[in-house]
């Protein structure tokens, strides 16, 4: 009656660990449990980490200095040399946070402050960089077809010794300083008189956000609905390329798989964009899944049409690893790309002596926790050039060749702090033990019917009789 008993427990353990197995329903009790934690309402533990991300955030500035500015403007390639890192420890948060819509959006503005950390850098601020002079190749690219203003630009430079390239300090580069071209000229043009690639960043924001907070489409966590109170865009020609699609970047939602895109708005690129999974990894022992930008993000017009929105002139249309923003930086020749041309057309890398593209150190990826979609690792690789061609109103540019000049790149970057580690590896562990049980319940099920087979075999030896157990041969 026992083996009985053992063998119908066998059979419904081994039933039911399938039945679970084949409906799912434990790993859709976790990820409904997910889908209901992981959502921007004040007291979870999401909303906190949202508005106040616990991760360090560092920001890393490699310059390239030039060494032969004579000869390039004699018509040679640059020669460059890579300098830094210079790094700075990124503080932000979420402020001035109001929900809208009840509960189903909220606004925000993220604020971003940076402090130079010594210890982390190769250099100080004061070093100094020799490389393009931004606001004059700027002021020569925007007025170069009005004859008086090109006549005043040019001899203002010649009676100052301004050039097409200069020398400054690495902290009035980033912040702004300044510049003594823009300054004669204000006098003329209503302009601002101060430069920097970073002038105005130090602890400000860079717009106002309104968010979709998850409560309604698990999928819609943190995603961005308006910026600056708009749900779309205005500096490119296609609808499509206007489109503000997916989160800040510094979010995402949970239960993501790997065949999915992960779109992010940057205001560093004036748009959208998104990435693919790549591999597994493992940070700090969470598993999570790596996703990079794929190449066709800026591929040119010919391999990916799509992108045709984004050449909003003829003159505007650039190769393969390139974007030109110059739309949404007031004119200024601005093209961005990978550092070092990584995955931009080969003329470009060909085109300066220094590039030397890396995937490891020059790509942008960002590893995830696939069940919470929380950031594991992430670094954002961008470089910023400017645009250096003839013009004829300008004597200081007329041997120069055409080419996208290399200035500096970034690479902000962040990895999970310790105790979030820690935190999310428990909640990792909990899921799939949970997730687990239909396997546990089919083990228990192999292991009694191991059982079941031992008690039966027992039992038909202890029924034979005695004179089945007697030798055939006597001795």
């Amino acid at each position: 009656m026992t083996n009985i008993r053992v063998g119908v427990v066998c059979i419904l353990l081994l039933i039911g660990g399938i039945a679970m197995v084949l409906s799912r329903v434990f790993l859709k009790l976790i990820n409904n449990r997910v889908k209901q934690d992981i959502v921007l309402v004040n007291g979870t533990e999401a909303f906190s980490a949202w508005q106040n991300p616990p991760p360090p955030v560092y920001m890393q500035f490699y310059f390239f200095n030039l060494t032969n500015p004579a000869e390039v403007l004699d018509g040679a390639k640059p020669s460059v040399v890579q300098i830094g890192p210079y790094t700075y420890r990124e503080y932000q948060s979420m402020e001035e946070v109001k929900f809208l819509e009840n509960g189903t959006k909220v606004a925000a503005i993220n604020p971003k402050t940076y402090v130079f950390v010594p210890n982390m850098s190769r250099g100080s601020e004061d070093d100094l960089v020799r490389t393009a002079n931004i606001p004059a190749v700027t002021v020569m690219e925007k007025f170069k077809d009005h004859s008086f203003i090109s006549r005043l630009i040019s001899d203002l430079m010649t009676s100052n010794s301004i050039g097409v390239f200069g020398t400054f300090r690495v902290s009035d580069l980033l912040w702004g300083y300044e510049d003594p071209l823009l300054k004669k000229l204000k006098l003329f043009v209503p302009l601002d008189d101060h430069f920097g690639l970073f002038y105005k960043r130090n602890g400000t924001s860079d717009g106002d956000y309104e968010f979709l907070t998850g409560t309604q489409n698990y999928l819609d966590f943190a995603r961005v609905d308006k910026w600056n109170g708009q749900s779309s865009l205005n500096w490119w020609s296609t609808d499509q390329c206007n489109m503000i699609n997916g989160t800040d970047g510094a979010s995402f939602h949970p239960i993501i798989t790997k065949k999915e895109k992960l779109y992010m708005f940057s205001t560093d690129l004036c748009r959208s964009l998104y990435a693919v999974y790549e591999s597994d990894v493992s940070v700090q022992g969470v598993p999570g899944f790596r996703f990079v930008p794929p190449s066709e993000i800026f591929a040119n017009i010919t391999i990916n049409p799509d992108n045709a929105g984004f050449c909003v002139t003829n003159n505007s249309c650039v190769g393969s690893g390139l974007l030109n923003i110059s739309v949404c930086k007031e004119g200024a020749p601005i093209i961005m790309s990978s550092p070092h041309f990584y995955q931009a057309d080969d003329k470009y890398v060909q085109d300066v002596y220094g590039m030397n593209p890396r995937k490891e150190e020059h790509e942008t990826v960002i590893d995830i926790n696939p069940l919470t979609g929380l950031l594991l690792r992430a670094a954002k690789r961008l470089q910023v050039n400017v645009f250096l061609e003839q013009i004829s109103a300008f004597s200081q540019t007329k041997k120069i060749m055409t080419l996208v000049y290399p200035v500096m790149y970034i690479n902000e970057s962040v990895v999970i702090d310790e105790e979030s580690a820690k935190k999310l590896q428990v909640v990792v562990t909990e899921a799939n033990v949970v997730i687990n049980i239909p396997f546990i319940v089919i083990g228990l099920g192999i292991l009694l019917g191991v059982a079941f087979i031992v008690l039966m075999c027992h039992q038909k030896g202890t029924q034979s009789t005695a004179a089945e157990r007697q030798p055939l041969i006597a001795s």
